[in-house]
């Protein structure tokens, strides 16, 4: 005999959150971070900064849970502006990996309340390898700064969580509080763009501050190229096909005269008709196009391009004899993530 058969489920209210309820709780954030930034110690903030600043070895940062997660992105902060730092999981640190801590590094404890079991395991046998220790809580007089050579106070008024629990505000403290004293640290050591930029070479930011125009040009077989003899009509392979939008106009010996884009050849057919048939590429052929060193910075070339009077959508790379080199583009720029 069957089951009979379940009454189907009610449908559920759409949730919904009220603007005012939203607003108060940003005003609140806002107010507990400011507790932070009002009380916290500039002193001892300076002392800390100063001891990862002319540490001799590897900086460890380490914690549990939420501050772990903040002490790993403090280190790749730190890492991405080429300071020696690494996180170091307290749980794996206990099965080996202390391996990697010695004498010549610090390592910082990053906990909300300073009595994480976690970390008060791992004290005892970072001390033992001679490292210098720091603890960085929202707890002053906390077991974990008890046993540490330094302690760093960050106040924390309360949660923004309404049961005064959930961990979003000491985060945010801690957060804050570490990107603050890596940038500190990036401008102590007189970090450069350049530098900055070699530590990011995939990025939009690196790449603009390394790549040249030479590592993004189209060159040698690539080049849409033809002499200033040539009918335009002759030349229609060789401008759709090489896919820059342009003929570069040579002499023999590969001196840029001149520039004819696909425009070029839509405003000569309409100004012309069919004597476009008798027209060469030099006799409608731009003569003072913009151009660009193989030399220079890709990102100086997009923005040649796009500069007044109107923009362009590529540039002929020349050397210093205006002898052709290679092309760039628009499209390769942005490509090439530019």
């Amino acid at each position: 005999m069957g089951s009979l058969p379940l009454p189907p489920p009610e449908e559920e209210a759409e949730k919904k959150i009220n603007q005012d309820d939203l607003l108060s709780l940003f005003k609140s954030q806002q107010k507990y971070l400011n507790h932070f930034f009002q009380r916290l110690d500039l002193a001892k903030t300076l002392a800390f900064t100063h001891t990862l600043l002319n540490a001799a070895g590897t900086i460890f940062f380490t914690g549990v849970g939420k501050s772990g997660f903040v002490a790993n992105k403090i280190s790749q902060t730190l890492v991405s502006l080429g300071v020696k730092s690494s996180f170091l999981s307290p749980l794996d640190a206990l099965h080996g990996d202390i391996g990697s801590l010695s004498s010549s590094d610090i390592l910082v404890f990053l906990s909300k309340s300073g009595n994480t079991e976690e970390l008060l395991r791992l004290a005892p046998c970072a001390r033992a390898k001679g490292a210098y220790l720091v603890a960085v809580t929202s707890a002053e007089g906390s077991l974990l700064g008890g046993v540490c050579d330094m302690e760093v106070h960050l106040p924390l008024e309360r949660e923004l969580c309404p049961f005064d629990l959930a961990p979003v505000t000491s985060t945010a403290i801690q957060m804050v509080f570490g990107d603050t004293v890596a940038v500190a640290i990036m401008g102590a050591r007189k970090l450069t763009k350049e530098q900055y930029a070699a530590n990011h070479p995939a990025g939009r930011i690196g790449k603009s501050l390394i790549f040249k125009v030479k590592d993004v040009m189209k060159k040698q077989e690539e080049l849409p190229v033809c002499r200033e003899g040539d009918l335009i009509m002759d030349q229609l392979v060789e401008l759709t096909s090489k896919g820059c939008g342009c003929l570069l106009v040579i002499d023999d010996e590969y001196h840029l005269i001149g520039t004819f884009t696909d425009g070029d050849l839509r405003r000569t057919l309409k100004a012309s008709g069919e004597g476009i048939f008798k027209l060469t590429v030099g006799d409608m052929c731009n003569r003072s196009p913009r151009t660009i060193s193989p030399d220079a910075m890709a990102a100086e070339a997009m923005q040649k391009m796009e500069s007044p009077p109107s923009p362009v959508q590529f540039l002929p790379v020349i050397s210093q004899q205006n002898i052709l080199i290679g092309i760039v583009t628009l499209h390769g720029l942005v490509s090439a993530g530019l």
